[in-house]
């Protein structure tokens, strides 16, 4: 039987959709429990014989009324899951879907069948930096390319006001078993020939177009310089098909820790760090977990800063420059030390710290970031 192009793109389309519990598919990493403060996620159970025909046949009759070029544009967005560079996917943003109940709006049908099968409202989803097309073209179209926008990482309620961590935690920085700071050089071993010092170094050159610096950290030892930030958005990645940015993979590292290897090896396409006016956001394209911990994604009267678990396709607003301007922690040994001229935003790979984890201080983590902000 001859079957057409467009009826082959749409095939792969439809063999690439997000699998949902029960396809034996699931990556393990995407969604997982515990977590002191955690982007929420769920599963979603397998559709029944039925529904799952329904969608199939409603998703392919929608792909089938798209130009080949923009199916072939989509597909590549999909199959390598968001890493390579794709543009927008302008189609009606009007045009209603309808799979049993359910009514859907076409941008909604495609996020729902390529990324995640358990979205229930828009508003539960943040348009990425790449999304450049949204509304400016002609405003009856959106863009419906699944990979430019990401899911709204929830926090849990305010925690009360007091300490998370042991009290420990809060020993004076003399304290010879004190936990150690993001910013302690002393006992630290460095791979790179220059210290942590280097963000004050920057910081008062009177270099003002860079707004954040990056260190990479692997357990104690922090591999290879700081990266200096001047674009409104970077891409750190260990390996990404199509990329440029803070490339992980290409940093030498003597750690020959087998727990460091593995965690490297899963970093995959990274994080996205975004100025955007409201403040820094930080998208997790990995296939994994990251877990951060900012000043400003807390209760201003906890004692403390707790470490929130982002899961993978999910956006944090990591940073706010105008909650770091009011903020004072005098108990939290951590934030004390931190550079006077800038805030610091941890984020470590795959595994989490503190109270909820085995790992008490992020130094003990495998592979983590510490993002510096200039906020002068």
């Amino acid at each position: 039987m001859f079957r057409t192009k467009r009826s082959g793109l749409v095939r792969r389309l439809w063999r690439s959709r997000a699998p949902v519990e029960g396809d034996g598919e699931t990556d393990r990493g995407t969604h997982g429990t515990g977590g002191c403060c955690m982007g929420k996620a769920t599963k979603v159970a397998k559709s029944n014989a039925g529904s799952e025909a329904e969608l199939k046949s409603l998703t392919h009759s929608v792909l089938k009324k798209i130009k080949e070029k923009q199916l072939e544009l989509l597909l590549q967005a999909v199959e390598s899951k968001g890493g390579a560079r794709s543009p927008c996917l302008l189609l009606p943003g009007k045009a209603d879907a309808k799979v049993g109940q359910q009514s859907y709006s076409l941008p909604m049908l495609l996020y729902k069948v390529f990324r995640w099968p358990d979205l229930r409202h828009s508003s539960e989803l943040k348009r990425l930096s790449c999304c450049e097309s949204y509304g400016k073209i002609n405003p009856e179209l959106v863009c419906c390319n699944p990979h430019h926008m990401s899911r709204l990482c929830e926090l849990e309620s305010p925690p009360p006001p007091y300490s998370r961590y042991p009290m420990d935690y809060l020993k004076p920085p003399d304290s010879p078993d004190s936990g150690p700071s993001s910013s302690d050089t002393v006992g630290t071993t460095y791979s790179a020939p220059v210290g942590l010092s280097d963000s004050l170094a920057l910081q008062e050159s009177g270099d003002r177009a860079h707004w954040c610096v990056v260190a990479y950290w692997e357990e104690k030892t922090r591999v290879g310089r700081l990266y200096s930030v001047q674009e409104p958005s970077l891409d750190i990645f260990y390996d990404l098909p199509q990329g440029n940015g803070f490339c992980l993979g290409q940093l030498c590292s003597e750690n020959k820790s087998q727990l460091v290897q593995m965690v490297r090896a899963k970093i995959g396409y990274g994080i996205q760090l975004t100025r955007e006016p409201d403040g820094v956001w930080v998208y997790n394209r990995s296939c994994y977990p990251i877990f951060i911990k900012s000043a400003t994604l807390d209760n201003p009267d906890s004692r403390t800063l707790l470490v929130h678990k982002v899961f993978p396709g999910f956006s944090i607003k990591a940073f706010d420059y105008d909650k770091a301007g009011s903020l004072q922690r005098p108990n939290d040994h951590e934030f004390t030390q931190q550079p006077r001229t800038g805030f610091t935003v941890q984020i470590s790979f795959v595994k989490g710290w503190g109270q909820c984890y085995t790992r008490q201080f992020i130094s003990s983590c495998p592979c983590w970031l510490e993002v510096i902000f200039n906020t002068r």
